[in-house]
């Protein structure tokens, strides 16, 4: 059996009101699935893209998934032929239905091909487009812009200079109109060993595009972020890097800040750390934040928040991290998800409701080797975690840590048996203060975080305050010190 663990963190609403419910759900077969992009529709549900190796016609497919507002499946469709196909990103459309991009080794001029496919409503498919030339091209990224066409980067090793960031503006209908290479070498006697590649663009508030990716620095043999800024018709207005050096940077995600800024999201395999950028509107640096520890994390997915901070997803150590920041980047709270495999967060965005939903994938719940994981928090970054092992044979409730704290501490209890459960928080005249759990829960270990917010969404002041698990006749309480 696994164990069963339930996560609770508890924090000050980030915005528009709060959810009925937190939860999480895996898709998947007996094989390989993982998802790489997901989105809130305008129905309220979720639309999720990856692969799978389950289902479809070949060795992998591009796996679109359908969800309500609860994350329960609505439909799924598979698209791919015989060989390996990929979908990577994907955009929900005007006409409400999907573009989706990635890359197809089934249906090529080459070895595979950038691969955009346009669906409808319900993901039947309306049209495919391949674009490649006789080598490798990937497709990283897809939006659709203002005039009703889709702006793609990635890779390509047919065009430019072997091995660039490739940009591509299509119609409507998926044709081209233009296309743009982008190399930071130009060096025909370096070709073989160019690596430059787009992994994330949007179109700004100028009807340009703004591409972040990775360049490859032939002097010392490193990978930097590489930022790339253009007009309207894919001209290179700037590029900046940042890192480089002996590491490995690749700038994974970038988006548009309200100060027509960017804000860079990178993963770095040398420092082993999550990298934060943020930069003015010419792409100078303002500021850089790193977060991590001494094990592994990487950072795949950013996105400005309604508060004007940030919220982050990647992993650390083989969990899902989620990392909350104020609008300079200072940690405000992070949070992971995981079990005893590997569990992966590739995409991140705010839902309507304030809270957050997650996707990317995991080995430790589910049917296969590796499930699709789609993970909702509400606006206080609530979500209940549950596997099966190693239950505990007692009631119990743990000493806070930190103790004494300011604001934020952890409370950890253990249920045997699925149960009603009330964790109240009350101050030292016996007044109750905050209710951090009222409701059932099921048997195994628990944990939450209450960070000095009172009922009526007031910071407490400090002194001891006393926190009271009661459950089937279990009645327990421990004091803790919030300082000042």
């Amino acid at each position: 059996m696994k164990r069963l663990i339930v996560s609770l963190f508890v924090f000050t609403a980030i915005s528009l009101g709060q959810p009925d419910t937190s939860w999480t759900k895996t898709f998947g077969g007996s094989g390989y699935e993982t998802a790489f992009s997901c989105q809130q529709t305008i129905d309220g549900g979720y639309i999720i893209l990856g692969r799978t190796e389950s289902y479809g016609n070949g060795d992998s497919d591009a796996w679109l998934i359908k969800t309500d507002s609860q994350g329960n499946e609505e439909w799924n469709h598979t698209y791919g032929g015989a060989l390996f196909d990929i979908g990577i990103s994907l955009d929900q459309t005007t006409d409400s239905g999907y573009v989706i991009v990635g890359w197809t080794t089934s249906y090529v001029n080459g070895y595979n091909d950038v691969w955009l496919i346009k669906t409808d409503t319900n993901g039947d498919t309306l049209w495919t487009k391949t674009f490649g030339g006789t080598n490798q091209e990937n497709g990283w990224y897809v939006q659709q812009t203002t005039d009703g066409g889709y702006i793609i980067t990635g890779y390509t090793g047919s065009f430019g200079w072997y091995g660039d960031v490739w940009l591509i503006k299509t119609d409507s209908n998926g044709d081209s109109l233009w296309t743009q290479t982008f190399d930071r070498n130009s060096n025909p006697d370096q070709q073989y060993y160019s690596s430059d590649r787009g992994y994330s663009v949007q179109q700004t508030g100028d009807g340009g595009y703004i591409i972040s990716g990775e360049a490859y620095s032939f002097g010392n043999d490193s990978v930097f972020v590489w930022l790339i800024k253009t007009d309207s018709n894919g001209d290179s207005l700037w590029t900046k890097s940042y890192g480089g050096g002996t590491v490995y940077d690749d700038g994974m995600s970038v988006q548009q800040t309200d100060d027509d800024g960017y804000i860079i999201v990178t993963t770095s395999f040398g420092y082993a750390d999550v990298w934060l950028i943020k930069t003015d509107s010419n792409g100078d640096s303002l500021w850089t934040k790193i977060y991590g520890g001494s094990g592994e994390e990487q950072g795949y997915s950013v996105q400005q928040t309604t508060d004007g901070g940030y919220i982050i997803t990647g992993t650390t150590s083989g969990s899902v991290w989620l990392i909350k920041t104020d609008s300079q980047g200072i940690e405000e709270w992070n949070q992971t998800f995981g079990g005893n495999g590997w569990d992966k967060g590739s995409s991140v965005q705010q839902t309507t409701d304030g809270g957050f939903i997650i996707t990317g994938s995991t080995s430790s719940f589910g049917n296969g080797n590796s499930d699709v994981w789609l993970i909702k928090t509400d606006s206080e970054s609530v979500v209940e975690i549950a596997s099966t092992f190693n239950l505990p044979a007692t009631y119990n409730i743990h000493q806070n840590y930190p103790n004494p704290f300011n604001p934020v501490t952890k409370i950890e209890y253990d249920i045997p048996g699925d149960g009603n459960v009330s964790l109240i928080i009350y101050d030292i005249m016996g007044r109750q203060v905050k209710t951090l759990v009222s409701g059932f829960q099921p048997a195994g270990y628990h944990e939450i975080i209450w960070n000095g917010i009172n009922d009526q969404q007031e910071q407490v002041g400090a002194g001891m305050y006393l926190y009271r698990v009661e459950s089937a006749g279990f009645i327990k309480t421990k004091k803790m010190v919030l300082l000042k």
